[in-house]
């Protein structure tokens, strides 16, 4: 397959990523460093979930079935039924020497790879999953993009060993993963500072949604000491409950649920006593990295969180404090012995080497790496 690099002789190699609806700054941030040598795009669709304006990467705009249909559940329920895609794809994708896309069994994984050979593009995913669900535990449509994936992809790029070893048990050749963990902006939560509460502050991160199991930091807090705040720093359909929950177990003075733009979250870990994951598997997901665990462990924030999925192993060697995913009253003694046995806001020394590996430069190294290995196959 010719390179369209190669037909566009000095110019920089075109990389465009693709993420449906999922564009966030938190990942994108780390293309934002090798603009000097790829002319880099994001496809960022009309119902993204995130603001990705601040990024400093070129945003195309591309349209999606979802785009036309109402907001809220029935625009979701109505997406399942007729399913969504990119339209329009192939004006986006034109002069792209590498498409770079993410997970098996998505529709924005495998429109691209139904488009590779008519465009002359190479295809590169970032893998997330960490549960191989093959062709058994997949939906119709999940069963044609994983299939147009699995033979399409040149490269995979797995965020952690547990995506490695999915994708092998999907039936991807070794030779074709690379181990390439995400990267964040290690230096800008390092250097954020906040003046310190006088009581202790536990920030739980992530969507309002079941499976990042806010309501069992919750339950932890019941059992802690009347001076001991939590905030749950994030958005989605659980909020209501999870501030009637709190004041059925009387604690609605002391927790405090916001949504906070990506750019403010290193003052709020700046001001944490701790950061609890409490992440719960469910069927179809487990936590597949978490990049809040690296966020606090660059500001030095101390770390409790589940043993759900990937965690353990994003965690390894930092010293942070695990409990079984559903046990609050575990998190509760972690939180006890640890943190909240200290003075407010005491920072951690996590070891140099564990937050260089996820910063968005030692990330940035890899994803170059890996393009130019693509690029180089002919």
């Amino acid at each position: 397959m010719a390179s369209n690099h190669s037909e566009q002789g000095l110019s920089r190699p075109r990389i465009v990523l693709l993420r449906g609806h999922n564009a966030n700054p938190w990942e994108l941030r780390t293309w934002e460093l090798l603009e000097d040598r790829f002319d880099v795009s994001v496809a960022v669709t009309g119902s993204n979930h995130y603001d990705v304006k601040g990024v400093r990467l070129e945003r195309t705009r591309v349209r999606a079935v979802r785009d036309r249909l109402p907001h809220g559940r029935a625009g979701d329920f109505a997406t399942l039924a007729v399913g969504d895609r990119y339209v329009g794809l192939e004006k986006a994708l034109s002069g792209a020497d590498i498409v770079h896309s993410a997970d098996l069994g998505v529709w924005f994984s495998g429109q691209p790879a139904a488009l590779k050979h008519a465009l002359g593009f190479r295809l590169v995913l970032t893998a997330w999953e960490t549960i191989p669900f093959c062709q058994t535990y997949r939906r119709r449509r999940g069963r044609r993009y994983r299939q147009a994936a699995l033979a399409e992809t040149d490269l995979y790029l797995a965020a952690t060993e547990r995506a490695r070893r999915c994708l092998l048990l999907e039936g991807v050749a070794k030779e074709r993963i690379l181990v390439s963990p995400p990267g964040i902006d290690a230096d800008r939560f390092g250097r954020s500072s906040q003046e310190q509460s006088p009581f202790h502050l536990i920030v739980s991160p992530g969507r309002l949604v079941w499976e990042k199991g806010h309501f069992d930091v919750i339950r932890a807090l019941a059992t802690l000491p009347e001076e001991v705040r939590l905030q749950i720093v994030g958005s989605g359909p659980e909020r209501e409950r999870l501030l009637r929950y709190a004041e059925e177990l009387g604690l609605a003075g002391r927790v405090e649920i916001r949504a906070v733009p990506y750019d403010e979250m290193p003052s709020v870990f700046a001001a944490a006593s701790c950061v609890v994951l409490a992440s719960l598997p469910v069927p179809l997901w487990e936590e597949q990295f978490g990049m809040v665990l690296a966020e606090a462990m660059a500001a030095g924030t101390p770390i409790i969180a589940s043993s759900s999925g990937a965690i353990p192993e994003v965690l390894a060697g930092s010293g942070a404090a695990l409990f079984s995913p559903g046990d609050w009253t575990g998190m509760a003694n972690a939180l006890s012995a640890g943190p909240l046995s200290r003075p407010p806001g005491q920072r951690f020394d996590y070891p140099t080497e564990i937050v260089s590996r996820y910063s968005t430069m030692a990330a940035a190294e890899r994803l170059a790496s890996a393009y130019e290995q693509v690029l180089a196959v002919r």
